[in-house]
């Protein structure tokens, strides 16, 4: 019979040691998980099995209990201690002989005669679980980490507006017994949304617990629920242990859902539910269990639009719509344009052991002049490689191989003469594009290429109302 399985956070097993004083069997073992890809050594006394330890480091022991020299589980406390795991055989098994080995910290219990398939099962479940454990330690290690170093970068007024957001939401959050408020992170592509969730988080009380990442568009169809719910053993094929979901991995720390426009209308109503009730059930189960993480969603699509058009619950936008940040895009923060060219030419100087380089008129220029409409991701990823490639002091316009075109605008004046500022010219744009829409904020968005979430922002830019 098998004894359930604990978690021991260990190596993923590869090489496995037999203490075993039965040859034949032993053999027998060692060929079938050989077949399999692990490295074998065998011991047939506790002598044997401490000095090819020392030797061999193995990553599993496979330890019988009755042995010529003396009894398996003193050698079964030794291997704990040192942080090995280990499942106990043997022929003479009884409860208390169970009850024993698992107090000492053995994974497993395996009663003679044992079908070699059978044990080749329980070796590879504990080396399964052996690699989530791993892989969540690592995660967890990863998350609270994962706002070190994080800034916000820029002195514009529309980046001044989301600080003060920020430390109005982290005041909230300070309050004791009050489940912190959901925020919606809204901004185009590439404006720093991710960024703004981990400086939001590192603001925090909570800025020492896990920061989990999901990010709902690139999570493959077929396991996006069992990633974000978890799942109980058995509870579909391959289910071969139970397993905490994302929502739960991020404990009381916090949990954010990028691009939460990406996940499917089926599991919507189960967000909703989490949101609701705080609580999370695995595939699976019947138990729920508690979610006090914070929850930030992001996303660059217009919810409200898709809302209307179906592909989004109006119930989850409601929900989702308590506290909204709007990340501006980088065509609307002036000098912080300048601001973040230094800051990731530095970072890249420094990360890759270069000189330092400083940008000619003409390339400040151009970065000034240019529409970025990858925003502060593709400004970062042009200056990075203009630094690299760069062979002089200065960097060059050709060094950051931008577009030779600019889009342009017909704008909506009848006179070539009349002086008129950029403010002037996107107002009269936008009033334009209304006009022609018959003032459907939508449409005139579709036709400026721009989502409605952009068009209003502009619109209470310049005072235009409808």
């Amino acid at each position: 019979m098998t004894i359930e399985s604990k978690f021991h956070p260990h190596q993923v097993v590869k090489k496995v040691l037999i203490v075993e004083d039965e040859v034949l069997f032993a053999r027998a073992v060692a060929k079938r998980l050989q077949k399999d890809g692990f490295e074998c050594e065998h011991a047939e006394t506790l002598a044997d099995g401490r000095l090819i330890h020392k030797q061999f480091q193995p990553d599993l022991v496979l330890l019988d209990m009755r042995l010529p020299d003396g009894n398996g589980l003193d050698l079964l406390a030794e291997f704990v201690n040192k942080g090995v795991a280990t499942i106990v055989m043997t022929a003479f098994g009884d409860v208390s002989d169970a009850v024993n080995a698992m107090k000492l910290g053995a994974i497993d219990y395996l009663k003679k005669p044992i079908d070699l398939e059978e044990l080749l099962l329980v070796v590879k479940k504990n080396e399964r679980a052996s690699e989530l454990q791993t892989s969540l330690d690592y995660s967890r290690q990863r998350n609270t980490h994962a706002t070190d170093g994080v800034q916000l970068i820029g002195d514009s007024p529309a980046m001044q507006s989301v600080r003060q957001q920020i430390n109005r939401i982290s005041q909230l959050s300070a309050m004791t017994d009050v489940v912190p408020p959901t925020v919606l992170i809204i901004g185009e592509t590439g404006t720093g949304k991710d960024v703004a969730a981990r400086f939001l988080h590192a603001e925090c009380a909570n800025s020492d617990k896990p920061f989990v990442h999901v990010d709902c568009a690139s999570l493959p169809a077929e396991l996006i629920e069992s990633e974000l719910f978890g799942h109980e053993k058995g509870a579909f094929t391959n289910a071969v242990s139970a397993r905490p979901g994302l929502i739960e991995s991020a404990e009381d720390g916090t949990l954010f859902l990028d691009e939460i426009g990406e996940l499917p209308l089926t599991l919507q109503a189960k967000l909703l539910n989490v949101l609701e009730r705080r609580q999370v059930r695995r595939l699976g189960s019947t138990k729920e269990r508690s979610v006090p993480a914070r929850i930030i969603a992001a996303t660059n699509r217009d919810l409200h639009d898709m809302v209307n058009e179906g592909r989004f619950r109006s119930d989850l936008y409601y929900r989702l719509n308590v506290i909204t940040m709007y990340m501006p895009p980088l065509r609307d923060r002036g000098e912080d344009i300048v601001q973040l060219s230094n800051y990731f030419k530095s970072l890249t100087e420094k990360r890759y052991g270069l000189k330092k380089r400083i940008f000619s008129a003409n390339a400040l220029q151009a970065i000034q002049t240019y529409a970025w409409p990858g925003n502060v991701r593709e400004l970062r990823h042009q200056i990075s490689r203009a630094v690299l490639l760069s062979a002089e002091e200065q960097i060059m316009v050709s060094d950051l191989a931008l577009p030779n075109h600019s889009q342009k605008m017909v704008l909506p004046v009848e006179n070539s003469d009349v002086q008129i500022t950029l403010d002037d010219a996107e107002k009269a744009i936008l009033l334009n594009a209304l006009e022609q829409a018959r003032n459907n904020v939508s449409q005139a968005a579709r036709q400026l290429g721009i989502t409605r979430m952009t068009m209003r922002y502009r619109m209470d830019k310049h005072g235009i109302s409808v």
